[in-house]
Formats: C-alpha cells, structure tokens, sequence
C-alpha cells in the first residue's frame, strides 16, 4: 500500500511540474518581481509536497496547494527582508508589510493566464538576446527543464544554466518591466511571443519528454494564452497582427484532433487512418473562425501572409475534410509552395514532398525526398527518413522501407514515436515473409 501511495505521489508531482511550474513561477514573479526568488519558491514548494503529501495525501488540486505553498513562501522572504529594513532605517515598513498582505490576497482574483502573458512579453524584451529570449521563456513559461532546453540548443546544462541566469539578471538590472507592454512595442517583440507559445503548443502536442504522446493540458493552456494574446492585441492596436489569429487557428485545428491522435494507451494513430467522428467539430469551427478573422487583417493591410497563416491554411483543408481521400491535397501543395517563399526550410520542403505524393502518387514525392536526403541537412531529422520509408511501403518496396523505418526509429525523440516506428517494421517484415519465393535461376 505505501509502494502505491508513493508511486501515486510521483505522478501527481511529475504531472504538477509539467503542468504547473510556469503559473506558479509567474505568479511568484509578479509577487516579487525576482526571478531566482521566483525559482527558488517554486523549488521549496515541491519539498514542502515531498514532505507532507505522504502524511497528508494528495490534495485534491496539486497546482494550488504548491501555488500557496509557493506564494507564502515569497512573502516570508519579502516580510522578513523588510524587517531588515526597517532595523536599518527604523520606519515606513509597517505600510509596507500592509500593502504586502494585500498583494497576496488579490493574487487569487487576478488571471494567472494574464500573468504567464506578461511574464512571456519579458522574457522577450529586446534587450535580452534572441537565444536568451526563447531559452529563458521556455524555462519560466513553458516550464521545460534545464535539460531538455539544453538539448534544444545543442549545449551543455552547466552552459545553459549561466545563460539563464545572466538574462535574469539582465531583467533586473535594466529594470525590466513585467508588463504586457504597450501597443507600440508588440511588433518588435511579437515574433519571439509568437515561437515560444507554438513551442508550447508542440510540446502538449507532440510530447517529446512524456510516455504520452499527447499532453492535453499543455497544448490547452497555449491555446488560453493565445487567445488572451489575441484578444490584447486587438485591444491595444489599431493594425492587429494577422499572425496572432492565424497562430490561433493552426493551433485549433491541430488540437481538435486530439482524441483521435492517440489510443488509450497512448500509441499514435496517423492521420491518415483517424477516426473523424472524435475530432473536435467546435475547435474547428473556431479555428475557421479566426482564419477567417486573419484572412480578413490580411486583406484590409494589403499585406503578404505569414508562415502561421499559411500553416493554418493548411491545417484547415484537413479539418474540413470529410475523409482522408477527399483531401484537397493539390491545394495543399499550393499552400505549400507559398510558404516555402515565405519561410524556406529544408522541413516545409519535406512537408510539400509529402503532399505532393498524396496529390500525384508515391514516386513523385520520393523524388523530392531523395533530393533532401543527399543534401544531407536533414539526415538527424527522423521524420526525413520516416517518410523516404512511409513512400517506399507505398510504391510495394517493404524490403527497400525497412532501413529507413530504423533509422527513423533510432533518431526518433518520443517513446510513442518509437513504438509506432516498430509497429510499422513488425509489419512490413510479415509482408515480406508471406511475399512468394522468387523461383531459381
């Protein structure tokens, strides 16, 4: 029974990291407007529940309970370096304490959602370099680990750690504000807001650190915060950016899919054999709602559109799709080939190979594959060699697919992603084992 409770009290505290870090370091910041505080709570919360859960149980809202215990924690630390003060200069801090016990009892009223938006904007002042921005964002916003953000940037932990720690303490000597800024300085700072929520996004979507592969939770709290970002822009802007809208849509019409992505246990379903009937009709009509809205900015502005338009664009011919078969994939090639004028990259060029074999057959997407392969760009990129296997299963090669599924399932970053991998090989190896003998020469 104690091996069930602890087993039970590691989840409900992995579960609470994953989910949880960033509302609550947001909340702690907003507190006390200092970072290494803000980490060092967060930290203290979880030896608190490490402590007490085993004595107490769980709570029945783990996110909370480390919330407050977080919270508290902060204002102890601010209390007792006000009495510091106050020895020091012997007045003015019991109107200070006063205010403090305020603060702590509106923190519950306010929007944590408003709070994660405003600690998102700081993470990407332009003040902090572009590396700094998004590393430092997904440590405090998206709550991803030392690690894993290490492993993002290809450097060491020790390394990552120093660079987190000089970009906060760049915030705090700059004085910068955690603020949802004002109008006239969302552009400058709105492509890093826009990538580190679709790093979000991605990471509930397509777990790469979770035996499940989709991670509901995550993906849902990107789309509130889009939302809210969408909703402040159109509030603090006469021109809104198409670019928020289109964000929000591609977003929807990925997330409605969600039931159908996965089985119960947790394996991936492609979307090509999905079950239509579990996607989600109201986030898709709310997603064509806000392509519509972006279309429409696009239009009044005479402008060109963006990368997550066009990505919206494409996710929508799916979604109104009543089968795989009816797919306007020539379409999609289109969309396609705009977006690799407006974004270039080896992976749109992967993603528009693919299409065109849904459009024009198997062969005429091998063809582009086989280009991206010997330009060697790719080669670390699992699905570059997932798909080359997926299109010569297709053409009736199983033999010449094999190699391509290993190697596709030895670079793959995500358990489900590996077992998917093997299910396919498991396959092709019993058509290749009921395929007739070739006669002797």
């Amino acid at each position: 029974m104690t091996a069930a409770r602890d087993d039970a009290i590691v989840r409900a505290l992995r579960a609470a990291a994953a989910e949880e870090s960033a509302r609550i370091v947001s909340t702690v910041v907003r507190i006390t407007d200092d970072w290494d505080l803000a980490e060092d709570c967060l930290q203290d919360a979880f030896a608190r529940a490490l402590a007490t859960w085993p004595v107490d149980g769980i709570p029945n809202s783990p996110g909370a309970w480390l919330t407050t215990v977080a919270k508290n924690r902060a204002i102890d630390q601010l209390r007792r370096a006000a009495a510091e003060r106050r020895a020091a200069r012997g007045a003015g801090v019991e109107r200070e304490l006063e205010l403090l016990a305020e603060e702590g009892e509106q923190v519950e009223e306010r929007s944590q959602a408003h709070d994660r938006l405003a600690l998102l904007f700081t993470c990407c002042h332009p003040a902090l370099a572009a590396d700094a921005r998004v590393a430092l964002a997904l440590r405090t916003v998206v709550g991803m680990s030392v690690p894993e953000i290490a492993r993002a940037f290809l450097v060491s932990e020790s390394t990552m750690e120093k660079r987190l720690v000089r970009a906060r303490a760049r915030i705090k000597n700059a004085g910068i504000p955690f603020r949802v800024p004002p109008a006239e300085l969302w552009p400058e700072r709105m492509p890093a807001v826009l990538a580190v929520l679709y790093l979000l996004f991605g990471e509930g979507y397509s777990s790469t650190e979770s035996e499940q592969f989709v991670r509901d939770p995550i993906a849902r709290e990107a789309i509130r915060l889009q939302q809210l970002l969408l909703a402040a822009n159109a509030d603090a802007s006469a021109a809104p950016d198409p670019e928020v809208a289109g964000l929000l849509a591609l977003m929807l019409f990925q997330h409605a899919r969600r039931r159908a992505r996965s089985t119960p246990a947790g394996d991936i379903v492609v979307l090509e054999e999905q079950d239509r009937a579990l996607w989600d009709a109201g986030d898709i009509a709310e997603g064509l709602v806000a392509l519509d809205r972006a279309t429409r900015l696009l239009v009044e502005a005479d402008a060109q559109p963006g990368p997550y338009y066009l990505q919206a664009a494409i996710a929508s011919r799916h979604a109104i799709a009543v089968a795989y078969a009816d797919t306007d994939f020539e379409r999609i090639v289109s969309l396609y080939e705009l977006l690799a004028a407006t974004a270039p990259s080896p992976v749109v060029e992967l993603n528009r190979a693919v299409a065109i074999a849904m459009a024009r057959g198997p062969a005429a997407g091998l063809e582009l594959v086989e280009q991206l392969s010997a330009g060697g760009e790719l080669d670390s990129y699992y699905l570059l060699h997932a798909t080359r296997a997926d299109l010569l299963r297709r053409r009736g090669l199983p033999g010449d697919a094999l190699p391509h599924y290993q190697r596709a399932h030895d670079l793959a970053p995500s358990p489900a992603e590996r077992r998917y991998l093997r299910s396919r090989m498991a396959q092709l190896r019993d058509e290749i084992g009921r395929a007739p003998e070739a006669p002797n020469p």
